[in-house]
């Protein structure tokens, strides 16, 4: 979170953009202080935001409490309708060699997953367990896959005109539903063509053919697991940041990668998905695109120059890369 706010401060301190920054706690942070892990602060601090920037919110530290912070942030995904996960999967020409993909299937990939975050098994009642049975329900409403769709078509407008929608069809009835509002909705975005898939060849494409998607969409766990897998084709969870979109506008935005208690206090963790995070809110929640820009090419320069974290193989720490990056940033702005 040092990292992204740094850089993001460049621009403040070059008149180019001004902000006004509110910290609140969430997650395990919560929990030590306030003894819950969303706390009411927290949520009508985000209200009342025009964008939300989140940390890592858990470790092993809590996982015997009442409740996990994990719970804080579906609480503040239920609350604030943040109802559609984005999670661009790009890998990049300096990190394609980590790839545990062969180079040339992996090289050029560059597509967005688009998962429904706020119905499904994870919100839906009843919930049963016992020690003879339980039971989970998956719930979607005709709307809440109409509005995820939605989302993906206009999202795919922008970039190469695919959606792959994705679910279970062949045995649930949810999905069932699901394929038959893609269907209605893609009339409304003739310019878009539609596939579909079943979400478990889907898993073997994304390894074996990840540049023939351009915009994946599905239902919640579908979303959470695929999305996991995709994560590791760019060879590090330290590069990959997410936004949430929301009804109201208010979106949240987050590294994909946990608080990695095993380094953390040791100054090695990549900052780059922090950064990226950045740059996903200066573009889509203020429109700031030319700033989004500079954010990125900052970076690129920096990882052309091999100056990258250890899970990059590089041996330069979190705020090395940080102050690289920021001195790139002044360059290009400087012009």
């Amino acid at each position: 979170m040092d990292a992204g706010l740094d850089i993001l401060s460049v621009f403040k301190e070059n008149g180019l953009f001004d902000y006004e920054v509110s910290e609140e706690l969430v997650g395990g942070a919560a929990i030590d202080a306030v003894g819950k892990p969303l706390p009411e602060k927290t949520v009508e601090s985000c209200q009342s935001s025009d964008a939300i920037l989140l940390g890592a919110i858990g470790g092993p530290k809590w996982d015997h409490c009442k409740e996990r912070p994990e719970a804080g942030l579906l609480a503040l995904r239920k609350q604030l309708s943040l109802y559609a996960n984005i999670r661009p999967i790009q890998v990049s020409e300096e990190l394609v060699h980590l790839s545990p993909i062969k180079e040339d299937r992996i090289t050029g990939t560059d597509f967005v997953i688009v998962r429904e975050l706020t119905g499904g098994i994870y919100f839906g009642e009843s919930r049963e367990l016992n020690e003879e049975n339980a039971l989970d329900t998956c719930i979607y409403t005709k709307e809440e896959i109409e509005r995820i769709m939605r989302a993906a078509f206009e999202l795919a407008q922008t970039r190469r005109k695919k959606v792959t929608s994705v679910d279970k069809s062949n045995v649930l009835a949810t999905s069932k539903l699901w394929r038959q509002v893609a269907i209605e909705v893609s009339k409304d975005y003739p310019d878009v063509t539609l596939e579909h898939q079943l979400v478990d060849s889907c898993a073997m494409v994304m390894i074996t053919k990840p540049k023939e998607f351009d915009v994946i969409v599905t239902e919640n766990m579908f979303g959470d697991i695929l999305s996991d897998e995709a994560s590791v084709l760019t060879g590090s969870l330290g590069v990959l940041a997410s936004s949430s979109l929301s009804k109201t506008g208010i979106h949240l935005f987050e590294p994909i990668h946990g608080s990695a208690p095993d380094i953390a206090g040791q100054n090695v963790a990549n900052p780059l998905s922090m950064i990226y995070s950045v740059s996903m809110m200066l573009r889509d929640s203020f429109k700031q695109y030319k700033l989004a820009d500079m954010v990125d090419e900052a970076v690129r320069q920096v990882m052309k120059k091999d100056i990258m974290t250890k899970d990059l193989g590089g041996s330069y720490s979190t705020t090395d890369v940080t102050r690289h990056i920021r001195q790139e940033l002044m360059e290009i702005i400087g012009g």
